[in-house]
C-alpha cells in the first residue's frame, strides 16, 4: 500500500517537472502573452492593452528596425520595457531634444538597438539610456490579443519614417 502511493507520489512529481520543462521550453523559446503598461508606446500600444511577444526572433538575430520589442530595462533590470527599434547596430541616429530645438546624431555600436517608444513626448528610451545590448531583448510584439476591438497584427509608427537618418 505505501509502495503504491510512493510510486504514484513520484509519478506524479515526474510529470509535473515534465510539464514544468515543457512549458519553461515554450514561454523561453517560443513565445508568450504580456501585458503592457504605460504611455510610451501610444497610440499603438495603450496601457493595459494585451499582445502576444514571439522569443524566436531574438534568437536568430532576426530583430529589424520597425520592431516593437519586449526588452530588460537597462535603468532597473527587474522590469521590462516595451519600445520600436528605430536603428540597428552601425545606424546613424538623429537625436532631438525636448524641445526639437537641439539636434544631433548617436551611432548604435556592435551588439546593440536603438530603441524609443511611439509617444516622443512621453517615452524613457534610448534617447535618455543610449542604445541597448541586442541580449537586453527578450521577444519582439507582433499581434495584440486585447482590448478585442484592437484584435489584430500591430501596425507601423505613427512618427512615420522615423529609423536611421541616412
Amino acid at each position: 500500500m505505501i509502495r503504491g502511493a510512493l510510486g504514484k507520489t513520484f509519478r506524479l512529481v515526474g510529470y509535473t517537472i515534465q510539464y514544468g520543462c515543457i512549458a519553461h521550453c515554450a514561454f523561453e523559446y517560443v513565445g508568450g502573452v504580456v501585458m503592457c503598461s504605460g504611455p510610451s508606446m501610444e497610440p499603438t500600444i495603450k496601457n493595459s492593452d494585451i499582445v502576444f511577444a514571439e522569443n524566436l526572433s531574438r534568437h536568430f538575430y532576426s530583430i529589424q528596425r520597425g520592431d516593437i520589442v519586449i526588452a530588460k530595462s537597462p535603468s532597473d533590470p527587474k522590469s521590462n520595457i516595451c519600445k520600436r527599434v528605430i536603428g540597428l547596430e552601425g545606424d546613424k541616429i538623429l537625436t532631438t531634444s525636448s524641445s526639437d530645438f537641439f539636434k544631433s546624431h548617436s551611432y548604435v555600436p556592435t551588439g546593440h538597438v536603438w530603441l524609443e517608444g511611439d509617444n516622443l513626448q512621453n517615452s524613457t528610451d534610448s534617447r535618455y539610456y543610449g542604445p541597448i545590448p541586442y541580449g537586453l531583448i527578450r521577444g519582439r510584439i507582433f499581434f495584440k490579443i486585447w482590448p478585442l476591438s484592437d484584435f489584430g497584427f500591430l501596425r507601423d509608427s505613427p512618427n512615420g519614417h522615423r529609423f536611421s537618418d541616412d
